[in-house]
């Protein structure tokens, strides 16, 4: 049995998307090899993994999925040099095509992604550019990888950087909210579990709706806004407050951070 696919790195998103294959039938456990340099790891894997491979060193030959932190894909690609690999997705943060492809052999395909952490539970958005090499091949050979703990879209990497600030660091932001809804209920008079039980599946059902909904945002906000109703004096205070403008702005300020961070 030939390995399909080996993992550069074993951290959390590898984890998921590993998993997410298996789930799929994408792949068996020893279709899959990651190289791990952490003993503790590695352990961590095998246990959840039967059958995983988990080599010292990359295997020749065999397509790469680059999972390491941004600041250890130099020693990465370092490894990968005289493999002949031929296929490279990366979901390294910032890093950009340019610089993967001057650290791998030549020709090498390459294909950048930005996930979420939403794929740790099969619900990910990620985006995907390929590189010069790249074919509409590779770009379908990716998207199954990632859609396998979620959905993936095509992009031009021109516009990883307003991924990064939409979707990639979106989670953040729900996130936030969620705990300023969990706090205004406990002020309001409800306990923390209760609280956080129906933030949790508001936050799950508003979002289920919209997916499913042929309605845009919009109307399904006025849809629940009855004129001078409760829902209408919420909205009105964070009109006020000028909540709508500061998503916009956090957005543009994480997707500016994102193409600074790619220049360094």
């Amino acid at each position: 049995m030939s390995v399909r696919l080996q993992f550069l790195g074993g951290g959390k998103m590898a984890e998921a998307l590993i998993g997410g294959l298996l789930t799929a039938h994408w792949a068996t456990a020893p279709e899959l090899a990651v190289i791990e340099k952490l003993p503790a790891r590695r352990a961590e894997l095998a246990e959840r993994f039967d059958g995983l491979l988990l080599p010292d060193d990359p295997l020749d030959e065999v397509d790469v999925l680059v999972a390491v932190k941004p600041q250890d894909v130099v020693d990465a690609m370092v490894r990968l040099s005289g493999r002949s690999t031929r296929r490279v997705l990366s979901i390294a943060a910032g890093v950009t095509i340019a610089s993967l492809e001057r650290q791998l052999d030549p020709g090498t395909r390459v294909i950048r992604a930005m996930p979420n952490t939403p794929a740790l539970v099969g619900q990910g958005a990620a985006a995907l550019a390929g590189g010069h090499h790249a074919t509409a091949a590779d770009l379908e050979w990716a998207g199954g990888v990632l859609s396998s703990v979620g959905m993936s879209v095509v992009v031009d990497e021109a516009q990883l950087d307003a991924v990064t600030g939409l979707s990639g660091s979106g989670p953040a932001y729900v996130f936030l909210v969620a705990e300023a809804l969990m706090e205004a209920g406990r002020e309001a008079g409800l306990s923390a579990a209760v609280a956080a039980q129906l933030t949790e599946q508001t936050l799950l059902g508003a979002a289920r709706l919209l997916q499913e909904s042929a309605d845009d945002p919009a109307k399904l906000r006025a849809d629940v806004t009855s004129p001078g109703g409760t829902t209408a004096e919420a909205l009105a205070v964070l009109t006020s407050r000028g909540v709508p403008e500061a998503f916009v702005e956090a957005v543009l300020a994480a997707a500016a951070r994102s193409a600074e961070l790619g220049r360094q």
